[in-house]
């Protein structure tokens, strides 16, 4: 099993900047990737970063230029760097963790933008 350990959510005004924190631990394989998504309320979730083997990463087309993913290896930990925020970017943050076993989902932790 994998559990993941959110952090970093809160409230904060339009224009700021608040960085998320996704701490993974269990049965961690060598070769994985995690990613933070979103759902807004009435909305489906959605892509918001994903980082893979080597570094490589992927943003959702709303935060790019916006947000930044890094990641901690040695901690299994990954990082969203979420900077410019807008009252849009309101909704519930989820990490994920893959590997060839597991996909597994935290709990959440929410992001409000607003004056």
């Amino acid at each position: 099993q994998v559990q993941l350990v959110e952090s970093g959510g809160g409230l904060v005004q339009p224009g700021g900047s608040l960085t998320l924190a996704c701490a993974a631990s269990g049965s961690i394989s060598s070769h994985w990737n995690m990613g933070w998504y979103r759902r807004a309320p009435g909305e489906q979730r959605e892509l918001v970063a994903r980082i893979f083997t080597g570094g490589v990463a992927t943003y959702g087309d709303s935060v790019k230029g916006r947000f930044t993913i890094s990641r901690d290896i040695a901690k299994t930990t990954v990082y969203l760097q979420m900077n410019s925020l807008k009252p849009d970017d309101t909704a519930v943050f989820y990490c994920n963790y893959r590997d060839s076993q597991y996909d597994t989902w935290g709990r959440g932790t929410q992001v409000t933008v607003s004056s």
